[in-house]
């Protein structure tokens, strides 16, 4: 089977993690995120640009009051050297990764490592805000793409963890994982990407996804270790006012 393009992901994040509304300005798609992120709020190119489209797509985020914030996809060069240019600083560059999905469904892992939930549970809203995961991102959730679901995780009959995962065209992805950090380095990550990956066959996908940001050293090893391979990659820049 071949792995998702570059595009077909963006597409999926899109879709798994969408923003509250979204307009055109011009060449750019504007994204109003309303508080849930970077990847809800950023604008990003959808054909050929000039210097004063750029201009008029920051005065439009501006009017939703969020800060003037790109995505800089793969083929955006030019985009990406415009905005260097008007001093736009790269954040939290972001690497995009794939896998068949019946590749990792070969073993259930223990129940408890992922147990699915129809909706945000007041214990996984917890857990959540623990890592900065606050109400605007689980707003998100509720307005993904179906299938979706929860996964509350537990181990030794304690909390441990907590994720989502959502699904677009037969890709799954897997968002908002945050392991507690005394239930950490048990392979808790691992058992629950492989649960990802069943609830991926169960509800009739082909492949599982996971996008990560390139400073997370211990998620994107723990993805690479699995096999997942890369697809693309993005970055952000962001100017500040």
């Amino acid at each position: 089977m071949t792995l998702p393009s570059t595009q077909d992901l963006y597409e999926v994040v899109d879709a798994t993690w969408p923003a509250a509304k979204t307009s055109r300005r011009g060449p750019f798609l504007i994204r109003d995120g309303q508080g849930g992120g970077k990847r809800v709020s950023a604008a990003t190119l959808t054909a050929s640009f000039e210097s004063a489209d750029i201009a008029d797509a920051e005065n439009a985020m501006r009017d939703l009051g969020q800060t003037p914030l790109f995505q800089v996809r793969e083929g955006n060069s030019d985009l990406d050297d415009a905005l260097a240019a008007r001093g736009y600083e790269v954040i939290d560059p972001v690497t995009m990764y794939a896998v068949e999905a019946s590749k990792l469904a070969t073993e259930r892992p223990p129940r408890t490592v992922a147990i699915e939930t129809t909706g945000p549970l007041n214990i996984m809203r917890e857990m959540w805000e623990t890592g900065g995961i606050g109400p605007e991102r689980v707003e998100v959730m509720n307005r993904a793409c179906k299938p979706k679901a929860g996964f509350v995780s537990r181990w030794q009959d304690k909390p441990a963890g907590t994720s989502f995962i959502a699904m677009y065209n037969g890709i799954s992805m897997i968002h908002a994982v945050e392991i507690l950090p005394f239930q950490r380095r048990q392979g808790l990550g691992r058992w629950l990407m492989q649960r990802a990956a069943f609830w991926t066959r169960d509800n009739g996908g082909h492949t599982l996804s996971v996008i990560c940001t390139d400073h997370n050293a211990a998620a994107n090893g723990l993805y690479s270790s699995l096999g997942m391979s890369v697809v693309g990659r993005y970055h952000y820049r962001i100017l500040s006012d």
